[in-house]
């Protein structure tokens, strides 16, 4: 991770199709394509990779957290119960629907603590939100068991997670509606772009339509296409689609490289008694896009968290003082700091994040660091790297 490490021929062949037909949307133009349907082949490849009938591209993982949760009729007024951590597209992606992101506790999975979720169940609450951050997953029987029985969607934001799994179903594809991101810095990259997958084909029109201004696309004409509804423009291009499907084809090379990095990462930080690595719940495999590791307390992993940046090793995130990923430094939400007027219900309804405290989070965050995985290490730059990390973190305890 990310997939832009390893761009080459298969990428320049794909765009270079799309370039040599000038069709860069993917709807309509059907003469001038020469054959040519990027983002139809790419959600074909998806639907093979996810074991999900369907799935439905758009314009980047925010979108599809957008368009996932309209496409099962969640708007106005709802809650929708979601993590401490996650990045702030979660958030985003929810309020824009006019819907109450109702932040809760995560666990040592660093995803939402089931027993958090279930208290934070109201008469509004449509939707539990399982974020699989860096690579890995929450505990998916119990979260599953919850929504069932309060008759809840689980929706699984899997845009971090690409490739990992859980009991053999690849994440993402384990709720109702699962959400990817293909942005610049994922394990395959389409530039900007996202995808909606689901099981159930309601959700799927749904999503089709809304995600193209409600268009049916039913015929060959668009310009004779019906709106059943109204929807938004939430598109991915041609040229967007064409990078991605030459990357989707080279997952498994991604993820084995990962692994192996990973591995070598992991390994020799076991050698630390006082390193302890997040919770992978049993039956499931990251997709070892991140290697995540707790230290004993915030100001060793403060230090380790500085002597990294002052010696070389770049990429690793100790989210406890970071202003994108978690509740602690989100003062824009806190505050409402928004353009334009926030319905009143939303106002009223993220009140609690005036006085909420989120202890059980702070334990775990405060004490965690997060090293993404590359895939354009050498393996002496890996040795190197494993070493100096080694000894930046015996050096501060």
């Amino acid at each position: 991770m990310p997939g832009f490490e390893l761009f080459g021929d298969a990428e320049r062949k794909e765009v270079n199709d799309v370039l040599d037909n000038g069709v860069l949307m993917r709807y309509g133009f059907d003469g001038m394509r020469k054959g040519h349907w990027k983002a139809k082949e790419l959600e074909s490849q998806l639907q093979n990779t996810f074991k999900s009938k369907h799935v439905q591209l758009v314009s980047s993982g925010t979108a599809a957290v957008s368009v996932a949760l309209a496409a099962a009729g969640v708007g106005a007024g709802d809650e929708v119960i979601m993590p401490t951590f996650t990045f702030v597209a979660s958030f985003e992606a929810i309020m824009m629907l006019g819907v109450i992101p109702v932040l809760v506790d995560i666990d040592d999975t660093l995803a939402v603590c089931p027993k958090a979720v279930e208290a934070a169940i109201t008469q509004k609450t449509k939707a539990v939100m399982v974020v699989q951050m860096c690579g890995s997953m929450g505990n998916m029987d119990a979260l599953q068991t919850i929504c069932n029985k309060h008759d809840l969607l689980l929706v699984e934001d899997a845009c971090q997670a690409i490739g990992g799994s859980y009991k053999g179903k690849p994440l993402g594809s384990i709720g109702d509606l699962g959400c990817f991101s293909f942005d610049f810095v994922k394990t395959i990259t389409c530039g900007e772009g996202g995808a909606v997958i689901t099981n159930n084909k309601d959700y799927y029109l749904n999503a089709d339509h809304y995600s193209d201004h409600g268009h049916d696309h039913v015929g060959n004409d668009r310009g004779a296409e019906t709106h059943p509804f109204l929807g938004y423009n939430f598109r991915i291009s041609e040229l967007h689609a064409a990078v991605g499907l030459a990357q989707i084809k080279r997952l498994p090379e991604f993820l084995e490289i990962q692994k192996k990095n990973f591995t070598v990462l992991r390994e020799v930080l076991s050698e630390i008694p006082e390193v302890t690595f997040r919770r992978v719940p049993e039956g499931g495999e990251e997709s070892y896009a991140f290697l995540n590791f707790f230290l004993p307390d915030l100001e060793i992993a403060r230090k380790v968290s500085q002597a990294f940046k002052e010696n070389g090793v770049d990429a690793c995130f100790h989210y406890y003082d970071n202003n994108w990923h978690y509740i602690r430094k989100w003062d824009h939400l806190k505050n409402l700091k928004s353009l334009f007027p926030i319905s009143i219900e939303v106002k009223k309804g993220l009140e609690y994040l005036k006085t909420k405290e989120f202890k059980q989070s702070d334990n775990y965050i405060a004490r965690n660091i997060s090293c993404l995985i590359k895939l354009s290490w050498t393996e002496e730059e890996l040795k190197q790297r494993a070493n100096t990390m080694l000894n930046c973190i015996k050096s501060a305890l």
